[in-house]
């Protein structure tokens, strides 16, 4: 049944403008699968599904590009790049705000890098919250961040 549901997911959003879980849910419901917001949640993840900016403005569900790499700057390039409006650390916290609706998108690409130095993530609709294992792994995150965005 997950396999059949996943394969659906990745149906409507190919063919649809699906701006929200709630849309998607709707659309799964209408397709005869009827899930819970949590499961929904958990195959976007899986999936490896991020919104991007329609031509119109809005923002829809899509799959992430199949050529990104494993490393740091691969990974995150291209959501870093298009949606932090700002970042900053103190102490072992990283706050990052992006555009909204894109920060479950950046703390997504954060948790698949699966970094020993983060701790975890929490997300917002445009603020991801990360701790990190100390004061110098923030540090050096952020620096990172400002080489992608250079």
């Amino acid at each position: 049944m997950k396999s059949q549901r996943q394969a659906k997911v990745l149906e409507i959003i190919s063919n649809r403008n699906i701006e929200t879980q709630e849309q998607l849910l709707q659309e799964l419901s209408n397709a005869g699968f009827h899930s819970t917001q949590a499961t929904i949640s958990r195959d976007i993840k899986d999936l490896h599904i991020v919104k991007e900016m329609t031509g119109f403005g809005t923002y829809r569900y899509t799959t992430a590009d199949g050529d990104v790499g494993s490393s740091f700057s691969g990974k995150l390039n291209n959501i870093f790049r298009e949606c932090i409006t700002s970042f900053d650390y103190a102490q072992n916290m990283v706050v990052i705000h992006t555009l909204p609706g894109l920060a479950s998108a950046a703390a997504s690409a954060v948790d698949t890098m699966n970094m020993s130095v983060v701790v975890g993530t929490l997300a917002g609709d445009d603020t991801v919250f990360i701790v990190m294992r100390d004061i110098n792994a923030a540090a050096t995150f952020c620096g990172e961040i400002q080489n992608l965005l250079n």
